[in-house]
């Protein structure tokens, strides 16, 4: 919940533009709050648009919601499902987060699908039993033409905004682990093909290290992403 709509029109155009210098094979996403998207929609050439939530409704008397559809119809292709704060902050559980994703697909979203433990449960070797439930309730219902079409982001909820980052090794096991998971489920295509972005204080010092491990493909990028140049970096970086 950052910026102004003329402030994040702006930051727009910056990412837009410094990504139109790049010659590099990197798909580039941002997501603005839903008053900024209709109007990022149309200043972004290379560059990809997602909202930030969706409702687990298509419509009705949800006061406050957005829904799926409106987020379609106002430019964005993409949009985050099950962030931590959603989860932590507002309560949402996996068997919403199953609603929300069939909703986004339906409307012809691309989920980028977050999981993640906090630290009690990372302490207490829960880690890998929590993703995986994450995981299976909210996406192993889906068919293997609508799970292609997934993001999975890893978001250890310890590291979010705190500083610490989860080590490169750590990030690697985790996301070597949830592949496994796809692969088990939906087979090697798949798993494959599976883009698993890393989301946990990822800055310029650090992204070009957690992004050299072979399952990780990315990064969903918070308090860096506020800064053009910051963002930049990081997709420089990759």
């Amino acid at each position: 919940m950052n910026k102004t709509l003329q402030e994040g029109i702006d930051l727009a155009k910056s990412v837009n533009e410094m990504n139109g210098q790049f010659d590099g094979d990197v798909g580039v996403i941002i997501a603005p709050p839903f008053i900024h998207l209709s109007a990022v929609s149309k200043v972004l050439t290379g560059v990809g648009l997602s909202a930030q939530d969706c409702a687990a409704e298509a419509k009705g008397a949800f006061t406050g919601e957005v829904s799926a559809g409106m987020i379609r119809s106002a430019g964005a292709d993409y949009v985050i499902i099950g962030h931590s704060e959603r989860r932590n902050i507002f309560g949402e559980d996996d068997a919403m987060l199953n609603k929300k994703v069939k909703m986004a697909l339906e409307n012809g979203l691309i989920p980028i699908f977050c999981c993640g433990e906090v630290l009690e449960e990372r302490e207490s070797g829960k880690l890998f039993e929590v993703v995986k439930t994450q995981i299976e309730i909210a996406l192993f219902d889906l068919d293997a033409g609508d799970m292609a079409k997934i993001i999975i982001a890893y978001e250890p909820v310890w590291a979010i905004g705190t500083g610490v980052v989860a080590t490169p090794g750590q990030a690697q096991e985790m996301h070597a682990y949830i592949r496994q998971l796809v692969r088990d489920r939906f087979g090697d295509a798949i798993a494959d093909d599976l883009t698993i972005l890393y989301g946990g204080s990822c800055k310029p010092s650090n992204a070009r290290e957690l992004f050299a491990n072979p399952d990780v493909d990315g990064g969903l990028i918070g308090g860096a992403s506020l800064n053009a140049e910051d963002f930049m970096a990081i997709v420089q970086s990759f």
